[in-house]
């Protein structure tokens, strides 16, 4: 048996006017035949899981190529029919294949096509021809669109967020491929899309709504016949058509018993639509709160969420806290130019400069800050444990740590990375179970690493292009009704 696995993994924000071109992708996310190897079979990714399953089952998988950035805004049309046309071309040259295993994300925009994933979907699938099983595992805020589920064979998504079952995900994609391709299964794909948004901060699927509701996923896929049951989170920044909520089901050779398992589990989605939405607490409140605990206390910048397309370098938790004096605070800034000083000014070296929100996007403003250079690092480091998305090797670029005399530590770089492992830190030399606050720039891709040294997580409504109220966004693209926006008759 013979597979090509490829993809094109991203996340995009259309409210971000940062686009993913050519010259970010180049910067380090794309990786082509055995470089494929070297980054993910190691890692808890969906490319590890893949790549775990074909060994052990004794297929020959082929990486042809992946390509991934860290969320930004809409892939630009010129990186994605480049990248998308080498993939292609790859299916054709090496081809013929038995199978095919797809690497990406749901979520994905181009600035010429507003369902990219589909669209990748579906160019793959004109290449391999009709008979080909071809599978992939989905982001749990993948925006479904039938187009998508009508190109692939088995589609099954992360029932995690935060998201740490990635690699057990794509083990059992990779197993139904397989299976279709020996004919022991036929796979039956049903797609229930509801008319229904989730607030970011009731996506935990550790706490209700979402445990339950996978549960019930769960539950659903247990019955004889059924090969997976999925409820999808979406992502709300994504101004398309197919954005929001869905149900997918996977019944072995029975549509029917396929399409009502997804309308079942739609029903009880929509049954708890109301415990879906959610407010979160002020940057003072937060504070407060901060203060009245034992540390360390995580306050979640919701505003500035890097897993959900914002730039990183917010300050607008730092400049209350400057204001109102309190100290042993630590948090990462993306900001390039005040790394760069601190590098030409060397560790020891005292240093007075401005830090964040250089973009004009960006919510706060520059906070001057006065302190001493303690570490100058690459910025690489690893992450061995399972994180959000799996990842194991995270590049931040040149990065230093500054103390400063506020008593703060900022640990500033020049790439945009998640705060999804506490190595992030500790690689660079600061221990952040030694500080009152630590600000994670995410709302859950943070709570892996973070919820288990932290004495209390707040989640905090901050400003920005991934904000909690998405009233505060202009869409136009986005069905009519929608809850919370409108309230859908009958659904």
């Amino acid at each position: 048996m013979r597979f090509a696995t490829l993809g094109l993994f991203h996340e995009a924000n259309t409210f971000s006017p940062l686009k993913a071109d050519q010259q970010l992708f180049a910067g380090g996310g794309v990786f082509r035949g055995d470089e494929i190897v070297a980054e993910y079979a190691s890692s808890s990714t969906i490319l590890g899981g893949y790549l775990e399953e074909c060994r052990r089952s004794g297929v020959d998988l082929v990486p042809l190529v992946s390509a991934f950035v860290t969320p930004v805004g809409p892939v630009t049309e010129e990186a994605f029919e480049a990248l998308l046309g080498e993939m292609v071309e790859g299916l054709w040259e090496n081809g013929p294949w038995d199978g095919v295993l797809l690497h990406i994300h749901g979520a994905a925009v181009a600035e010429h096509r507003p369902d990219a994933d589909g669209e990748i979907a579906a160019r793959v699938r004109q290449a391999v021809g009709p008979g080909v099983p071809v599978g992939a595992v989905l982001d749990m805020h993948a925006n479904v669109s039938q187009q998508l589920i009508d190109a692939l064979t088995v589609t099954l998504a992360y029932q995690t967020n935060p998201h740490i079952d990635a690699r057990e995900k794509a083990v059992a994609c990779a197993k139904l491929v397989i299976d279709a391709v020996d004919g022991r299964i036929r796979p039956e794909q049903a797609l229930v899309q509801l008319p229904l948004v989730v607030n970011i901060a009731r996506q935990d699927t550790n706490e209700p709504p979402m445990s339950d509701l996978v549960d019930r996923a769960r539950a659903l896929a247990d019955r004889p016949g059924m090969l997976s049951v999925s409820v999808l989170e979406g992502f709300p920044y994504a101004d398309v058509p197919q954005m929001g909520m869905s149900c997918l089901a996977i019944s072995d050779g029975d549509a029917v018993q396929a399409e009502a398992a997804a309308r079942e589990l739609a029903d009880e989605v929509w049954r708890r639509r109301v415990e879906l939405q959610a407010q979160g607490t002020t940057v003072d409140d937060a504070l407060d709160i901060a203060a009245r605990e034992q540390g360390p206390v995580v306050l979640l910048d919701v505003g500035d969420n890097i897993g959900g397309g914002a730039p990183g370098d917010s300050t607008v938790i730092l400049q209350a806290a400057v204001a109102r004096g309190g100290r042993s605070l630590v948090q990462t800034l993306w900001d390039p130019e005040a790394v760069r000083r601190c590098i030409d000014a060397g560790v020891g070296a005292r240093v007075s400069l401005e830090v964040g929100a250089k973009n004009p996007h960006s919510a706060g403003k520059p906070v001057p800050v006065t302190g001493v250079v303690r570490t100058i690092s690459d910025g690489r480091f690893e992450e061995p444990k399972p994180t959000h998305g799996g990842y194991r090797f995270f590049d931040m670029g040149p990065t230093v740590v500054l103390d400063t005399d506020s008593g703060h530590t900022l640990v500033l770089s020049t790439k945009a990375i998640l705060n999804s492992s506490l190595q992030q830190l500790l690689s660079v030399g600061v221990d952040p179970t030694t500080y009152q606050i630590v600000v994670a720039k995410g709302v859950n891709s943070p709570r892996a690493a973070y919820a288990p040294i932290a004495k209390r997580m707040v989640v905090v409504d901050t400003d920005g292009v991934t904000a909690m109220g998405l009233e505060r966004f202009t869409y136009e693209h986005r069905r009519k009704p929608l809850f919370p926006f409108e309230t859908p008759e009958g659904r």
